[in-house]
């Protein structure tokens, strides 16, 4: 890593709908700026990458008290698919696009994109089931080398 170039590291540990959009709005935030960006996708974040499942990804109302849904209404049937169903309806009109084409615009603009090694082993995944837009699967200390002197975000 060239010591005149800003890198930002994102981790990527949760594979929801409301947790995939931060990372991929900061990655091409800072592609934007001229910022250098290694994304790395661990344990549920895999989700996001994963080809079957990241434009399928939903909200969760149970875990996301700020929703202010009561718990015993959020754990009834049907109610993760209608929050999900309006989440998407938001991010529609902030004409963001969704999770996949997200992650092919962001590499597009030169952002790295890495699973984690531990995640896809015990996910019993293979490069197969991961987007095209992944460059490598790589261990968390190899990640940690590659982004020496990074700024380092987890979400």
């Amino acid at each position: 890593m060239d010591e005149d170039t800003r890198t930002l590291a994102i981790i990527n540990s949760k594979g929801t709908l409301d947790m995939a959009y931060p990372g991929l709005v900061l990655a091409n935030a800072a592609r934007m700026m001229g910022i250098e960006v290694k994304m790395f996708f661990t344990f549920w974040g895999m989700d996001i990458i994963n080809k079957k499942k990241s434009d399928h990804l939903k909200v969760s109302p149970v875990s996301t008290p700020s929703m202010g849904m009561p718990t015993m209404v959020a754990g009834l049937p049907g109610v993760t698919d209608m929050a999900t169903t309006m989440m998407k309806r938001e991010i529609e009109k902030l004409d963001m696009p969704p999770v996949h084409e997200f992650l092919e615009m962001i590499h597009d603009a030169g952002a790295e994109l890495y699973a984690c090694k531990m995640s896809v082993d015990m996910m019993k995944l293979t490069e197969a089931d991961l987007v095209d837009e992944v460059d490598e699967i790589v261990g968390a200390m190899e990640f940690l080398e590659m982004t020496e002197g990074a700024q380092i975000l987890f979400i």
